[in-house]
C-alpha cells in the first residue's frame, strides 16, 4: 500500500508516518496543504491519501477539497479524512462522491493504534469507515422522522455505528460482547427495516451507511 499524509502539524503528520511504517505501509509523499496533496498524487500515484480537512491557508474546508479533487482526477484513489471536531456536512459532501474507498475519522482515533491501521487498511480496500460520532450526529436531528431508522431498536443502532467504523462482523460481536450469529441476525433486520435491495452483504453494508446521509441531506 503507498500512502501520501496532508497534514500541516508536523509533530502530527510525523507520527502518523511513523506510525505506518512501523506497520510495513510504505509513505510516498508528505505534504501539509492543498495543492501540494495533489501535486504528490499526481507524481506518486499512491493508492490512499490522508487528509486533514483542514490545511493553509484558511484552515477552513482546503483539505476536504482537494480530497474530493484528487478523487475526480484519481478515481481509483482512497481518501481518510481525518477532522478535529465532528463535521457532519463535510463527511455528507466527501461520501456523496462516491463511497467506495472513503472514509471520515477524528484525530483522536489514531490514538488506538489497532482501530486506525484497521481503518487505515479498510479504506485502501474499498471499504467505508464513518467515525461513530458522526454518524451518531448525523442521525440524532432526524432519528423521529426516519421511518426505517425508527424501527431499528438500540442493539441495532449499535451495529449500524459499528458496521459504518469499517468493523467486521466478528469485531462488531466482540465490541458488542455478543455472538457473531447474534451479530449477523441483528444486521438482517437492520437491511430489512431500511428497505435495501438484496444485494451482495458487503454493499448493503455501505447503503446502510449511506442511508443515514440521505436522510439528513437538506
Amino acid at each position: 500500500m503507498r500512502v501520501v499524509i496532508a497534514e500541516d502539524l508536523a509533530l502530527l503528520r510525523e507520527g502518523i508516518v511513523a506510525l505506518l511504517r512501523e506497520n510495513d505501509i510504505e509513505v510516498v509523499a508528505q505534504v501539509d496543504d492543498g495543492p501540494g496533496l495533489l501535486r504528490a498524487i499526481a507524481g506518486h500515484a499512491p493508492d490512499l491519501a490522508i487528509v486533514d480537512v483542514r490545511l493553509p491557508p484558511s484552515f477552513s474546508d482546503e483539505g476536504l477539497r482537494a480530497a474530493i479533487e484528487a478523487r475526480r482526477r484519481q478515481p481509483d484513489l482512497s481518501v481518510l479524512v481525518l477532522s478535529q471536531y465532528v463535521e457532519t456536512a463535510y463527511a455528507g459532501e466527501l461520501i456523496q462522491n462516491g463511497s467506495a474507498g472513503i472514509g471520515y475519522l477524528l484525530k483522536e482515533r489514531i490514538g488506538d493504534v489497532r482501530a486506525f491501521l484497521d481503518a487505515v487498511r479498510q479504506v485502501a480496500g474499498g471499504g467505508t469507515v464513518l467515525d461513530r460520532q458522526v454518524v451518531s450526529q448525523m442521525l440524532a436531528p432526524h432519528q423521529r422522522g426516519a421511518e426505517g431508522l425508527q424501527r431499528l431498536t438500540p442493539r441495532e443502532h449499535d451495529v449500524l455505528q459499528l458496521i459504518a467504523e469499517g468493523r467486521s462482523n466478528a469485531a462488531i460481536a466482540d465490541a458488542l460482547v455478543v455472538t457473531p450469529g447474534a451479530v449477523e441476525k441483528h444486521i438482517t433486520s437492520i437491511f430489512g427495516k431500511l428497505d435495501l435491495p438484496a444485494a451482495g452483504d458487503d454493499h448493503r453494508r455501505v447503503l446502510a451507511v449511506l442511508a443515514y446521509l440521505r436522510i439528513t441531506s437538506p
